[in-house]
């Protein structure tokens, strides 16, 4: 009997080296992200139905994110379609990791979890969290995206206050060595809980 741990935060608040830190203290840990870059790399489930219906976002084999990126803003009806080719086969990766991995703990990394109502499949939830001026500062630090770019992705995420509140365990990304005693003390609580069940 494994524990399912959801783990989210917004943008730039440290939830990929969270998710690092669970697994050096041995949980299988599963990526939202990297599940998606899977489906739309040469192969990948995501591949020929995208194809199908965007052609021009399928490159050498593999899905474009770029190109799928100006499908999005050049066609208002765009998202809602490619959501609904992605997210089933995004799910299906999923139950097959929740099938496969052996560890007690099974981490999910989903930053849109409580968006997508994926807290429904968790035991728990660990939200990452950090003041918005470093959020902003580790963004923007990145060099990846303008301000404007950042604050879009912002508007579609759920206020980390909400987050937070929704959540059973957080984590605040101030230093690493404050987040890895905190990931400790989460795992020592679920091992109490899985003892007592």
């Amino acid at each position: 009997m494994s524990f399912s741990l959801g783990l989210t935060g917004s943008i730039g608040m440290g939830k990929s080296t969270t998710a690092t830190l669970f697994a050096e203290e041995g949980c299988a840990v599963w990526d939202a992200d990297a599940a998606v870059h899977r489906l739309y790399d040469v192969g990948g489930a995501a591949v020929e139905p995208l194809a199908a219906a965007f052609p021009d976002a399928v490159v050498s084999g593999a899905v474009d994110r770029g190109r799928l990126r100006q499908v999005i803003v050049g066609d208002a009806t765009a998202l809602p379609r490619i959501e609904a080719i992605v997210h089933p086969l995004v799910a299906a990766d999923r139950a097959t990791f929740r099938k496969t991995a052996d560890r007690p703990v099974l981490v999910f990394d989903i930053p849109l979890l409580f968006e997508t109502g994926g807290d429904t499949e968790m035991d728990a939830v660990a939200c990452v969290w950090i003041d918005a001026e470093t959020q902003r500062q580790r963004v923007l630090d990145r060099g990846t995206m303008t301000v404007e770019q950042f604050e879009q992705i912002l508007q579609k995420q759920m206020p980390i206050a909400d987050k937070k509140a929704r959540s059973d365990y957080l984590i605040e990304t101030d230093t690493p060595e404050h987040a890895r005693e905190q990931v400790r003390e989460i795992l020592r609580d679920i091992e109490r809980q899985m003892q007592n069940a």
